[in-house]
């Protein structure tokens, strides 16, 4: 005998499972089939196979691509850097919260390598994420051909539980692209969704970035209301990679 079974009276936590899932049928039909010893596995096969799913989708919807864990972070080579506020980002908490983690340092320090990290980690917690640099997303979003595709594409970040921007600061962009940007911010803001920024300039610099001094402050305004900084110092580690490989290089010629 079918049921009429609504979201709101269901009381079995596993036909709670068959309705998340899509079965309707079978949870108007539950009291035929709750007992069979097969329904349980197949229910939870079903939500861990969609999980995974789920979970694949993002990662290549994410583009993050590859990065170095965390565990390999080398938290002794910043001449300064809060350990403590970054570890603080690695809980998450920040996208519960709605908060920006605005990281500013020079180039080679380590903001792309945590930043990643904390795209990665919001992936695995279910999140949607978007990882990309400010010049990707800024040109992407310039070379749509209609205002249709641009505002699916504008949509389509806003609707991000995380979005990380990559390399502000990099280059210099032109009034088109400061109004780009704002829309992104300001959006992103009003709907208290958390944006990652990481740049090698101060906000006292960010004039250098876009060409309208109103535009740049209000995006500023906006990024630093709900906001965590974190500003690190320090030489940069790809370079003494690059020098060490050269020594190592030059080290294994001596010898032959």
């Amino acid at each position: 005998m079918t049921e009429h079974v609504t979201a709101r009276n269901i009381k079995d936590p596993l036909q709670k499972l068959a309705w998340n899932l899509g079965f309707y049928g079978l949870c108007r039909r539950w009291a035929e089939v709750k007992d069979l010893p097969e329904i349980k596995y197949i229910l939870e096969l079903e939500e861990k196979e969609r999980a995974q799913r789920s979970l694949e989708n993002r990662i290549r919807l994410s583009k993050i691509g590859r990065f170095r864990p965390m565990a390999d972070f080398d938290w002794k080579w910043p001449a300064e850097i809060d350990r403590l506020a970054i570890e603080d980002l690695l809980t998450l908490q920040f996208v519960k919260e709605g908060l920006n983690p605005i990281l500013i340092e020079p180039n080679g320090v380590g903001k792309t390598m945590i930043a990643k990290n904390l795209a990665h980690l919001a992936l695995l917690a279910g999140h949607t994420v978007r990882f990309t640099t400010a010049a990707a997303m800024l040109g992407q979003l310039a070379e749509t051909d209609s205002a249709s595709q641009r505002h699916r594409l504008m949509s389509s970040l806003h609707k991000l539980d995380f979005l990380a921007v990559d390399e502000l600061g990099q280059l210099s962009y032109d009034t088109r692209f400061a109004d780009l940007f704002y829309e992104v911010i300001s959006c992103r803001y009003e709907q208290q969704r958390p944006t990652l920024i990481s740049t090698n300039k101060p906000f006292s610099q960010w004039d250098e970035i876009f060409p309208s001094k109103s535009t740049t402050v209000t995006i500023i305004e906006r990024l630093m209301h709900r906001s965590e900084i974190i500003v690190i110092k320090g030489p940069s580690y790809r370079k003494f990679e690059v020098d060490e490989r050269a020594r190592a290089r030059a080290a294994a010629r001596a010898q032959r």
